[in-house]
């Protein structure tokens, strides 16, 4: 039994739309910062006498799509590996599932490595990217640590739609504090609510324009290791991003109203001179990203606003790893 460490993670510059939905390939390329406080711990084995695949997820039996989901990217693994193997997949994250943390990702991202091992094949980074991405495209960028690019790609394949490190953890120290808004799952998953977006809102095409601005501008804000563009350009993303989404028929909101309570109260924050700077996702939860140097004073604020149930607190985190094996 192989298993795999990998880190969740939270694009600054959004990943919103599918160009092609059976190969999960990016309507847009994306830049995102990996987490080290959440993480995804998948363990797999392939075994001749099962005679389906079996997944445990969070120490419970997995539901029908979830175990559906797992076992069709499993199917990719055996024809790469030519086995016909059934697996034993048990995986566990530290943090919620589907409620706007990118479970996703570091889940399909620790179950590329582990599966890919454990079915006896050395695949290169860029393979082990391209293939997490069909299970789930933020998943791509899970495999790596610290700054991380993901390209869209222009093939119909998807084999040049991978992702890439930018730089490494420890090359920028920042701080993300997440404020968790509400508890439980989001209503509408990222993929049906990208496919909303495509299909009803009339801003999307505009989305997928700009795009590439976006990553042209947040690679040099980086490379400058320029907070203030670095914090324009997320907030950007995102609000272009939840526009987009609020902007379909019908509109999804996934914000509550604790949710626009913090986007105000940071930029009051920054006003008053702190360096400091929100992204959201698809869900009610705020990231709000500043300099490592002010995390705890921030982190003692964002705790004690009344909006905010609970945080959690990371810094910047590592490539997937294996556990053993």
């Amino acid at each position: 039994m192989i298993k795999v460490r990998a880190h969740s993670n939270i694009a600054l510059v959004k990943y919103w739309g599918k160009r092609n939905i059976p190969l999960n390939i990016p309507a847009v390329g994306s830049i995102s910062i990996t987490l080290d406080a959440l993480y995804t711990e998948t363990a797999v084995s392939f075994d001749q006498t099962l005679p389906e695949d079996r997944l445990v997820l969070n120490g419970q039996k997995a539901r029908e799509k979830e175990s559906a989901r797992v076992s069709l990217f499993l199917n990719r693994v055996r024809e790469m590996a030519g086995i016909k193997s059934f697996a034993r997949v048990e995986s566990v994250n530290n943090f919620p599932t589907a409620a706007g943390l990118a479970s996703s990702a570091s889940a399909f991202a620790a179950l590329a490595v582990a599966a890919t091992k454990a079915a006896g094949m050395d695949l290169s980074v860029r393979d082990l990217s391209v293939l997490a991405r069909l299970g789930s495209g933020s998943a791509a960028r899970s495999l790596f640590g610290g700054f991380v690019e993901m390209h869209r790609g222009v093939l119909d394949n998807g084999s040049d739609a991978y992702a890439e490190p930018l730089y490494d953890a420890g090359w920028w120290p920042l701080r993300v504090i997440i404020a968790i808004t509400a508890e439980g799952p989001k209503k509408t998953g990222s993929t049906d609510g990208m496919e909303h977006s495509r299909h009803t809102s009339p801003y999307y095409t505009a989305w997928v324009d700009s795009a590439d601005d976006d990553l042209r501008e947040m690679r040099q804000a980086l490379k400058d290791r320029d907070f203030e563009k670095v914090a324009d350009i997320s907030e950007y993303s995102c609000l272009k991003m939840h526009a987009l989404a609020m902007s379909g028929r019908p509109g999804l909101i996934y914000w509550n109203g604790q949710t626009l309570q913090l986007l105000h109260w940071v930029r009051e924050l920054r006003a008053s001179g702190l360096p400091v700077f929100f992204t959201i996702d698809a869900g009610p939860q705020v990231k709000i990203i500043c300099p490592e140097t002010y995390g705890e004073q921030i982190a003692e604020k964002v705790k004690a606003h009344p909006a905010v149930k609970r945080i959690i607190q990371t810094g910047l985190g590592p490539e997937a790893e294996f556990i053993n094996g």
